[in-house]
């Protein structure tokens, strides 16, 4: 019997860069949700271990040794033997998490599939600092390099929409373009958020100290901002380290579609998608 898991993606909505460490690794504070929108993975048991990738956005990757997805095969089992089709939904290197949640997804499918328990979060490590949050799918607060993970009060109800421009941004490039890697983090203790404006009014308050690096590297991120923020959502920003953007809108009154649908006939060169964010 084939199991399928869905792979959200992973939205930072702040993420501050609060210093580096000796070994090159930089530490964040991060706030993390994760949306409806997102990849699947299907995984059956098999007498080999394979790798199927389909799916709008296939074409930007491969099914090679490095794959993320194999990689978390093999670190559920090193003689893994299983039948695993990815379907890519998300951009490749889109600061998403797409990869990471991708890995964790096949790491739930795999444990089902062959009733045993997922790897321990410090194993998960090994495939991305990312890996361990997007096992547990709900908001967090990252920090360390992301390997601590801490929970945040409920989130309010919240749609969504993301936008890239189709360009791939590499992590790496980001950070080495920052000048400030040494900054303030978030607030000790994180509020209450009685509803979605009082949330999107505290992150006004917030930074992604990735988004001027991000920015230089892609100067279409500054377009896509100002376009999201033109549809009269919440909050608009860009999560981790880009290229995509997100804007939040007040849950259930159909203004993320609206704003998708005008922002997909403007600009039909980015890709465009609404769901909406999970709160715990």
């Amino acid at each position: 019997m084939a199991i399928e898991v869905f792979a959200p993606a992973k939205i930072n909505l702040a993420l501050h860069v609060t210093g580096r460490r000796a070994d090159g690794y930089h530490l964040i504070d991060s706030l993390v949700a994760f949306a409806s929108i997102g990849d699947r993975v299907t995984v059956a048991r098999s007498d080999q271990l394979s790798l199927e990738i389909a799916g709008p956005e296939a074409g930007g990757l491969k099914a090679n040794a490095d794959n993320l997805v194999l990689q978390a095969a093999r670190l559920f089992d090193p003689g893994c033997t299983a039948t695993i089709t990815l379907v890519k939904n998300l951009p490749v290197a889109s600061g998403i998490g797409g990869g990471s949640a991708d890995a964790a997804a096949t790491l739930k499918a795999l444990a089902t599939a062959y009733d045993r328990r997922v790897p321990e979060p410090a194993a998960t490590m090994r495939l991305g600092a990312d890996v361990p949050a997007c096992m547990t799918g709900r908001p967090l607060r990252l920090s360390g390099i992301g390997d601590m993970i801490a929970d945040v009060p409920p989130l309010p109800a919240l749609d969504i929409v993301l936008v890239n421009p189709r360009i791939g941004l590499a992590t790496p490039d980001v950070f080495a373009a920052l000048t400030s890697r040494s900054n303030a983090p978030m607030h000790r203790q994180l509020p209450r958020w009685a509803d979605p404006a009082a949330f999107c009014e505290w992150l006004c308050d917030m930074r992604n100290d990735l988004l001027e690096p991000a920015t230089r590297l892609v100067p279409e991120i500054a377009s896509i901002l100002a376009a999201i923020r033109d549809t009269g959502c919440l909050f608009a920003g860009m999560s981790g380290s880009g290229a995509t953007c997100f804007g939040l809108f007040p849950p259930d009154r159909g203004r993320a579609k609206v704003a998708r649908d005008h922002l997909q006939a403007k600009h039909p060169e980015w890709w465009c998608r609404n769901g909406t964010l999970g709160t715990g």
